[in-house]
């Protein structure tokens, strides 16, 4: 596949199996740069795998992953991490005894000063940009509504709070392509509007998103284009009014 000009991640022909069975089998498709784009498809059908392969979580055993023209496939996580890509997980992952703020500062990417030589060399510069994190990370907190909880333990949130810090962590690292998978899942309905609004935001910052999620309302209201996935195979990318009068994929939902 050549990548299009205004595509940020290419995927070519991307193929893993476990146990013999075949999770991911040649799926290529491209995100465009700037985009939100919703990845849909019933239980099964890959779209965790994919993720974990562009995030450098698992290995493909064929194809490619391309990003903003760079090979990225099989790089370790950390590495795909350093090239711009950051992923949360469908449970919120945090630090249950850190401070939300320590857990916001966690996603910062290492600092200009990082390491004994540039430590000793450029100190003042280092403290810097220790205090615009610490900056930063506060001002995230405002934005996420958990400036109450800022300094609270992040084990003692709740479930939609959580996911909240770990998207906000994910947002600390500025990274080229974030990568969320069903950050709706255990959250209350409370807190489910704020976190798709968080999402909007973040397409009105120019930042780039693949989004997977179960509820589709969701997807129908923040993402274009969608890709929809179904045992293994890429079925269709498109709008998602394409994707609801698609035969094939009213058929998968209703196999899978």
């Amino acid at each position: 596949m050549s990548a299009h000009p205004e595509a940020l991640l290419t995927v070519d022909d991307l193929a893993r199996s476990f146990g013999g069975v075949h999770a991911v089998d040649g799926v290529s498709f491209e995100i465009p740069r700037g985009s939100l784009t919703g990845m849909i498809g019933p239980n099964g059908a890959g779209k965790s795998t994919v993720l974990g392969m562009i995030a450098g979580a698992i290995k493909p055993e064929r194809g490619s992953i391309t990003l903003d023209g760079q090979d990225i496939t099989g790089l370790p996580s950390h590495r795909a991490a350093r090239r711009g890509v950051t992923r949360t997980f469908q449970s919120a992952s945090v630090f249950p005894r850190m401070t939300v703020i320590e857990n916001l500062l966690l996603g910062a990417q290492p600092w200009w000063g990082e390491g004994i030589l540039p430590a000793l060399v450029a100190r003042r510069r280092w403290r810097e940009q220790e205090q615009e994190q610490v900056l930063r990370a506060y001002e995230l907190v405002e934005r996420l509504a958990l400036s109450h909880v800022a300094e609270s333990f992040a084990g003692e949130l709740s479930g939609g709070q959580k996911r909240l810090v770990e998207i906000g962590r994910a947002m600390m690292a500025r990274p080229r392509l974030l990568l969320l998978d069903e950050p709706m899942a255990g959250v209350s309905r409370t807190l489910a509007p704020v976190i798709e609004g968080l999402i909007a935001e973040l397409r009105g910052d120019g930042m780039t998103v693949v989004l997977i999620e179960h509820e589709l309302g969701v997807i129908d209201r923040l993402c274009s284009p969608v890709i929809v996935l179904a045992q293994g195979r890429v079925l269709m990318q498109g709008e998602m009014d394409e994707a609801r009068a698609n035969p094939e994929v009213r058929r998968a939902y209703l196999v899978g």
